[in-house]
């Protein structure tokens, strides 16, 4: 098999093609962070506001990430986001919802 794939060691940690990838980096670290946040503040019945509103946004933000992601390593660690932000989500609506208490 003469064309054998080799490995770049160059390439960056976020792009296994060794090219850059400013926006879906960032969008993959804003759905980690939203997810993260979101699943943490899920677990506080008081916290439903911030946990379902941080969920829906890095559900977003995730969403477009993987329309654009162009490597593996980026959907994967999109889709990890994307968990946490659902699971935050839904139990900060289960909590009291977006606009629990806050309207009427």
């Amino acid at each position: 098999m003469a064309q054998a794939f080799h490995r770049h060691p160059t390439s960056s940690l976020f792009a296994t093609d060794g090219k850059p990838h400013p926006l879906p980096d960032t969008l993959m670290a804003v759905t980690l962070v939203l997810g993260v946040l979101a699943f943490i503040t899920a677990q506080f019945h008081s916290l439903h506001l911030l946990s379902s509103w941080s969920g829906l946004a890095g559900i977003l933000t995730g969403a477009y990430g993987q329309f654009i992601s162009e490597t593996t390593r980026e959907r994967t660690l999109l889709i990890i986001g994307l968990g946490a932000s659902a699971v935050g989500f839904f139990l900060g609506m289960a909590h009291g919802g977006l606009f629990g208490g806050v309207l009427g």
